[in-house]
């Protein structure tokens, strides 16, 4: 049996939506977008969402707006994607990391203070494979050292901890909807403010800082623009947002066949004796990824084994501190952040996805089960 590592969950309502917009007056940010914007705002109890180009702009529009720049320290944990990390250097902060927790793999808020300096402006939680910080203990440590929160929520659209979405407590979350995200337009993002400020300013930003969207510039008679500040060109646009539409009415479906192959996973191996991130008290998870933790210097064989049973694989994630890059330019050693460290040498990722038939999700446990 082959089993992909991933397949879309996209179908005929999709199709429907696409081709109404392919038929309308508008591809780039128009009506579209904006009837996205607000279900998507509606769906996560927020009260507002600004489309984007990617999870990755969202977040530099998120520090962009806030302020942070030059000379500015943001902590970041490093186990996570690049795009976490990157995104600091490009407003030309400094991303200090701090360790993540052992059973989860999330940013370990009690070891946060002691990486705080005068320098400190903001910290981004990243909530991993679906599941979310404990939002509510970091809020109350944002507040006492005066800090921004920056939530990377690229895995966690459907997550909710103690009562608490993605958005409803950081100052700005920013989503993905890549290729293989729970909601998915192939490439795509959002970015979410608290404060009405930092709304209109996301805005500005992400076209060019200009004064007018397009929809606003050609929607009946025209009307003059005005740049009032340097921008970026990081806006979604019509084709992406219908594709996003229909899938927001199914998201919670979806979440729920995503929920009975995670379960089944996680009784298997457990009886099986094979490590898995633990889905921490109070949270209901996205279940975005499904990552167990091999064997310790064994990762790669259980690997190449996997995908010699033609299972779909990946790792999610390698520590970003350990990458050639950080290495170089902050001279980081093995040992920095050892939890992280140990998660990225042990983890791989198996196929998660709602089109998994029951005997697809038979044949992965079994595989990994005899691969391990």
């Amino acid at each position: 049996m082959k089993v992909d590592f991933y397949r879309h969950h996209l179908g005929e309502r999709e199709i429907k939506e696409l081709l109404e917009t392919l038929g309308s007056a508008f591809l780039t940010a128009g009506p579209k977008t904006s009837e996205f914007e607000r279900r998507f705002a509606n769906y996560l109890s927020v009260p507002s969402v600004v489309g984007v180009t990617s999870c990755t702009a969202g977040l530099f529009l998120a520090l962009k707006a806030l302020g942070i720049g030059e000379g500015d320290e943001v902590i970041v944990p490093p186990m996570t994607f690049i795009a976490s990390a990157n995104v600091v250097l490009h407003c030309g902060a400094k991303p200090v990391f701090v360790d993540v927790e052992s059973e989860s793999g999330l940013l370990d808020l009690c070891k946060i203070e002691a990486a705080i300096t005068e320098n400190t402006k903001a910290i981004m939680p990243v909530h991993l494979y679906g599941n979310m910080v404990d939002m509510r203990k970091l809020k109350q440590l944002a507040e006492l050292h005066g800090l921004k929160i920056i939530e990377d929520a690229a895995h966690a659209t459907e997550a909710i901890r103690d009562g608490i979405r993605p958005g409803q407590i950081g100052d700005s979350a920013a989503f993905s909807f890549y290729a293989t995200k729970n909601l998915t337009s192939g490439e795509g993002g959002a970015v979410t403010a608290l404060n009405d400020e930092i709304n209109q300013r996301l805005r500005l930003l992400r076209q060019h800082g200009m004064s007018k969207s397009a929809a606003e510039r050609y929607h009946n008679k025209y009307q003059h623009w005005d740049m009032l500040e340097l921008g970026y060109k990081f806006n979604m646009f019509d084709i992406q947002a219908a594709l996003l539409l229909p899938q927001i009415e199914s998201a919670e479906t979806l979440l729920k066949r995503r929920e009975q192959i995670c379960q089944h996973y996680e009784a298997e191996f457990s009886r099986a004796g094979i490590e898995f991130p633990k889905v921490p008290s109070g949270c209901r998870s996205a279940r975005h990824l499904f990552t167990v933790w091999a064997p310790s210097g064994r990762r790669d064989e259980v690997l190449n084994r996997l995908q010699e049973k033609q299972v779909g694989v990946a790792v999610n994630y390698r520590a970003i501190h350990l990458l050639t890059y950080y290495q170089n330019r902050y001279q980081f050693k093995p040992g920095a952040f050892p939890v992280a460290e140990s998660i990225g040498d042990r983890t791989l990722t198996i196929p998660l996805y709602p089109k998994l038939t029951d005997a697809e999700v038979e044949y992965v446990t079994a595989s990994v089960i005899s691969s391990i």
